[in-house]
């Protein structure tokens, strides 16, 4: 059986399954100079360069979706105590 390479490209997707340092890994989360997203240190595909604007408004952006849509579920719907039930006839 032949060695596999634990990193690589196929199909112009980045691939390693090398074991991360933590050197590797503060290094390919900021990379400064170069596009907003990057190789993953680990897995398969790209990952956000936090040295780039761009990230942080991709990051504030989720965050301000996950914030509204958790505190939208906690509110209770107030038109359907209100509502009372209506008769509707049909010839």
């Amino acid at each position: 059986m032949a060695d596999r390479p634990s990193s690589g490209e196929i199909l112009g997707i980045p691939y390693n399954f090398e074991r991360p340092s933590f050197r590797r890994l503060l290094s390919s989360y900021w990379q400064p100079g170069k596009g907003m997203l990057v190789e993953k240190p680990f897995g398969i595909g790209y990952t956000l360069n936090l040295a780039n604007w761009r990230s942080w408004i991709v990051v504030a952006l989720v965050g301000g979706l996950l914030y509204q849509e958790r505190r939208g579920s906690r509110e209770p719907e107030e038109s359907d105590e209100d509502e009372e039930p209506v008769e509707v006839i049909v010839d």
